[in-house]
């Protein structure tokens, strides 16, 4: 077994292991126990009475966070030539087609959200063995396949962020930072887990949210009381 630092013997020392926090209560702990020298994510992991291999209660949507990621979001914009100005002046920092497709094919992968129109696809669809381990394969399920590519680019400036079951039935995302006000932690936090609740599927039985963690980079997670956040 590892051994434990001297800061994170002091962190554990600063809340109850055994104790299930509220949502607000938990936010407050986890921004008193990070001891990160650079500015941490606040991370969530919501474990789903769901079975992801089942596609009737594959559980994945997209929310724009109301104060933002706390990170700069660098966007590529896959589209036609008839296109690229509108994803310009919606604030892109790449855009093109055939280029950026043959720097993806060898490797290049510097973007955090990649967008593209459905008549593209074929193309994009080409790179899925690149993208799609790396979280960035465009969807129309959440947005980034559409004809609206300005539209797009600006919810993901703005805080837009996707999220999907994983094979062990959890959802983990990044809400924040935790220089954030711990208000803004909170609205950020439950504006995902409201996204989540909203998106049960119909064949789900039983409970539903079994279980909240919220956590910062490199911190011990905070168990969050379901009842807590639940619509």
């Amino acid at each position: 077994m590892a051994k434990l630092s001297k800061k994170q013997k002091s962190a554990l020392a600063k809340f109850d292991k055994t104790k299930v926090y509220s949502l607000e209560e938990a936010v407050s702990v986890v921004k008193d126990i990070t001891y990160t020298k650079f500015d941490a994510s606040v991370d969530i992991d919501v474990r789903l009475g769901v079975d992801p291999r089942k596609a009737n209660q594959m559980v994945r949507g997209s929310v724009t966070l109301p104060h933002g990621t706390g990170k700069t979001v660098r966007v590529l914009v896959l589209c036609t030539p008839d296109k690229e100005e509108e994803a310009k002046a919606a604030g892109a920092d790449y855009y093109g087609l055939d280029d950026y497709i043959a720097k993806i094919k060898g490797g290049w992968t510097d973007v955090d959200v990649i967008i593209t129109m459905p008549s593209v696809m074929p193309k994009v669809g080409a790179l899925g063995k690149i993208l799609g381990p790396r979280g960035l394969m465009p969807n129309p399920k959440t947005g980034t396949v559409t004809m609206e590519v300005g539209k797009a680019v600006l919810e993901a400036k703005a805080g837009k962020i996707d999220f999907k079951v994983d094979k062990f039935g959890i959802v983990h995302t990044a809400v924040a930072k935790t220089s954030f006000d711990n208000e803004k932690i909170v609205d950020n936090a439950r504006e995902v887990l409201q996204a989540i609740i909203k998106l049960k599927p119909s064949a789900a039985k039983g409970t539903y949210l079994k279980s909240i963690y919220i956590s910062s980079t490199m911190s011990a997670g905070i168990k969050v009381d379901t009842k807590s956040v639940s619509l």
